[in-house]
């Protein structure tokens, strides 16, 4: 449990770099001077007032060394900020840690198993362009069904699935929102036109429409209780809430059998939906585990 201080007198870039100093000693045990210099490109006297401000808000938090020169986590030690392990393990598995001092030991420690397909910056930039101006873009896109085709899309999410990105958007060809893939597009271009109000993400009803779901262990696992730690279940049950344009997405990635008597190899999808009701409003099951059994 982090400590309950007051920050509001410190400004923001200084929070930040207490915040910094904190995530060094609460997950690797330790932090050097020139890592906050390296880290936020301050200069020597501001990085020694940091430390000596942290050490004055947590004076039990860390001790230097000075064989070492490197501020080292106690016995004692309590955060003072609450942290986001998602976050760190993302960093971990980026490399975004090895220039620092701690990077050798932690080289290789965390890693992603199946990183996403990442677009080029050429498709990447004006696709965030569009969504952030709420443009048109023309494209030149590559499905499964259709082949090379020209479209109108006007963009205005970007979501990874677990595997790849892909980007929701109004698709002016058909009159409907519809998933793209990222890297599936060969050209993209600003539309300078304007917008209709039926082309906006608010009127993306499968967007809008969250699903509230329950997912528990499969039930034809032996030993379901190792499911429920997995998942944080509590009595073995799980509830959600997703977006209906997510779900297949969601389903697929979690493995879960979505099938109405659990016919799926429960090693394989350990996890199962209570209450198939749930899924009654769905008017596109085609992505769901088992839907269609």
């Amino acid at each position: 449990m982090s400590q309950v201080i007051k920050l509001t007198s410190y400004g923001h870039a200084q929070q930040e770099r207490l915040r910094f100093i904190d995530r060094c000693l609460h997950y690797f045990g330790q932090i050097a001077r020139a890592d906050l210099l390296q880290t936020f490109q301050i200069g020597l006297a501001s990085g020694t007032r940091d430390l000596a401000l942290y050490r004055e808000l947590a004076p039990h938090n860390m001790t230097l060394r000075h064989d070492t020169k490197l501020y080292y986590r106690t016995a004692t030690f309590i955060p003072l900020f609450e942290h986001d392990p998602n976050l760190i393990l993302g960093e971990l598995s980026s490399g975004t840690w090895a220039e620092l001092s701690m990077g050798p030991r932690l080289a290789g420690i965390c890693l992603d198993a199946a990183p996403s397909v990442i677009p080029t910056d050429a498709i990447l930039a004006p696709l965030l362009l569009a969504i952030s101006q709420r443009q048109a873009i023309s494209c030149d896109y590559i499905s499964l069904s259709s082949g090379r085709q020209p479209r109108e899309l006007i963009p205005h999410t970007l979501v990874n699935n677990g595997r790849r990105w892909h980007v929701r958007a109004f698709d002016r060809r058909s009159q409907s929102f519809r998933d793209f893939v990222l890297t599936r597009f060969t050209r993209v271009q600003p539309l300078a036109q304007p917008t209709a109000e039926h082309e906006q993400a608010t009127h993306d009803m499968s967007w809008q429409h969250i699903l509230p779901l329950t997912l528990m262990p499969h039930p034809k696992l032996p030993y379901p209780e190792a499911i429920a730690l997995d998942y944080g279940m509590h009595q073995e049950r799980l509830n959600l809430e997703v977006r209906e344009a997510l779900l297949g997405y969601v389903m697929q990635q979690w493995l879960v059998d979505c099938s109405a008597d659990y016919r799926l190899n429960p090693t394989q999808y350990p996890l199962a939906l209570a209450d198939h009701q749930q899924l009654n409003a769905i008017t596109n099951k085609a992505l769901l585990p088992g839907a269609d059994l």
